[in-house]
């Protein structure tokens, strides 16, 4: 499972120093102006998808650190990406506007996902971000400076309990986000992602590119087996601001980890899923085959909460950078109506 994010990428240790060493400040300006909200909110979520730039961005999550390196351009109407991790097992990501072509090079893979989510940092707003003051009050705060370059700060401070706040930090003249972080009630900031550095301009075609080449005799998987569907679940009850943005089916290779309820290995399967998302905030919804060796319960590791439950035949994940009070809302919410 990728997680709510497609990669559930992340930020720098150093931002986590800077933050223990600055003192809070308060907010200065009130962003009052729906229109200027807007604005704000229109050029963080463009920015991300029309500039060229590459930099490498550090994430933070509870005691997880990731480092990546991410290339990003639009040549014509084709928005291409690569995104390298840099630790652990390598792996690349390749993506020609929503198809993701994903590269394990120590078991000679390629995933393949079509129709597939972008909300990946820079590019954490999604489609329907323009609602988020209905579920956020923002504020500018003070300016600052991530990898070398000046930003401005807009707070984010929900108006419910079943979401997190945010300090957003944006690159001044393009609006291109710099550095997000998830603070909980106390103002904590449980989780952060940021760029280390940062190169903003024109990027050659040829850094967009798969780095493997001699990839004919790796194995192919086909990851989306049908997107846009109604499979007839549904969830009751969403937090006030969550709206469905997609569902689809998905295909889950072999694990030789999970077991079926005849002790065998459980083989390839598909996997209902579904996004919901308050323009930054996300939900995601599993559905699978159940198996036996499976046990209920929640688990919280920085702001993502991951809850499991069976329902009839049937495996019930929820996944959400949500408090845990959201996370059961949805899950005890779940039903199934045939058409």
């Amino acid at each position: 499972m990728m997680g709510v994010r497609r990669f559930n990428l992340g930020l720098a240790s150093s931002a986590w120093l800077l933050a223990a060493c600055m003192s809070p400040v308060a907010a200065q300006d009130s962003v009052e102006d729906k229109r200027e909200v807007h604005q704000v909110l229109k050029k963080i979520q463009s920015s991300a998808q029309k500039l060229g730039y590459s930099g490498i961005f550090v994430y933070q999550q509870a005691s997880q650190i990731r480092t990546s390196r991410i290339t990003h351009l639009l040549d014509g109407n084709t928005e291409l990406e690569k995104l390298e991790i840099l630790d652990g097992q390598p792996r690349e990501y390749v993506r020609k506007n929503d198809e993701v072509s994903c590269y394990l090079p120590d078991s000679k893979t390629i995933q393949i996902e079509k129709n597939a989510t972008q909300e990946v940092f820079p590019a954490l707003l999604t489609s329907n971000a323009q609602s988020l003051p209905e579920s956020y009050s923002i504020k500018k705060a003070e300016t600052g400076r991530v990898a070398g370059i000046d930003c401005q700060t807009y707070l984010l401070d929900p108006r419910d309990a079943y979401r997190y706040g945010y300090r957003l930090c944006v690159e001044k003249n393009s609006g291109l986000l710099l550095r997000a972080q998830t603070v909980n009630t106390k103002n904590e900031i449980i989780e952060q992602i940021a760029f280390t550095q940062l190169a903003i301009g024109d990027v050659d075609k040829q850094r967009v590119k798969p780095t493997f080449q001699n990839t004919a005799q790796w194995q192919v998987e086909n990851l989306t087996v049908q997107s846009n569907i109604h499979s007839g679940w549904v969830v009751k009850s969403l937090p006030a601001g969550f709206k469905k943005i997609r569902e689809m089916k998905r295909l889950i290779p072999a694990s030789a980890n999970v077991k079926s309820s005849d002790g065998s290995t459980l083989k390839a399967h598909q996997v209902i899923q579904m996004i919901f998302s308050d323009g930054l905030a996300a939900i995601s919804v599993f559905i699978e085959p159940d198996s036996e060796n499976r046990t209920e319960g929640s688990l919280q590791q920085g702001a993502m909460t991951i809850m499991g439950k069976r329902h009839a035949e049937y495996w019930l994940t929820v996944v959400g950078e949500v408090p845990a009070s959201a996370i059961r809302q949805v899950m005890n919410s779940i039903e199934f109506k045939p058409k």
